[in-house]
């Protein structure tokens, strides 16, 4: 019955524009200084510092469980 072709699609819509590809001497030096305040910043606070905080205990691991150890 109604054995006809499909519709044309639409043609597809321009591309955008182009990206800049030189950012402002201004905008990469302030960003460069932004990362190295944060680098700076940032110093032993990411580490696992323990030391003398747990002093110098052992795990207990000779102690009998449920399990039938």
């Amino acid at each position: 019955m109604g054995g006809g072709s499909a519709p044309e699609p639409p043609p597809p819509p321009p591309p955008p524009p182009a990206p800049p590809r030189q950012a402002d001497p201004a905008v990469q030096q302030a960003r460069a200084d932004e990362r190295r305040r944060q680098r700076q910043r940032g110093g032993m606070g990411g580490t696992n510092v323990t030391g003398q905080a747990l002093g110098d205990t052992t795990a207990a691991t000779t102690q009998k469980t449920l399990l039938g150890n």
